[in-house]
């Protein structure tokens, strides 16, 4: 596992950091980790979000287009009340 050393952070942004990891229970060291890991993307996952793009793409592309007029719920309900007054 490689080993990362960051220099000359701005104070407020370490405060911050520290803070996070106070709050998380975590050391400094291992809040950074987790945040690179929250949103630094790997390879893999590049290739796992390019490929669920490519299936809902292919989806989207499936599905019928509705030409149909919506209609109102309002409609709808007054269908159903004069279906029901002829019963």
């Amino acid at each position: 596992m490689a080993t990362l050393y960051v220099e000359n952070i701005p104070q407020d942004l370490y405060e911050a950091l520290r803070g996070r990891a106070r709050q998380h229970r975590n050391s400094i060291a291992a809040e950074v980790l987790a945040l690179l890991q929250e949103n630094v993307p790997t390879a893999n996952e590049l290739r796992a979000r390019q490929e669920f793009f490519r299936q809902v793409q292919r989806l989207r592309a499936r599905r019928p287009r509705i030409t149909a007029r919506h209609i109102s719920t309002a409609e709808l309900q007054r269908e159903d009340r004069r279906r029901c007054a002829f019963t």
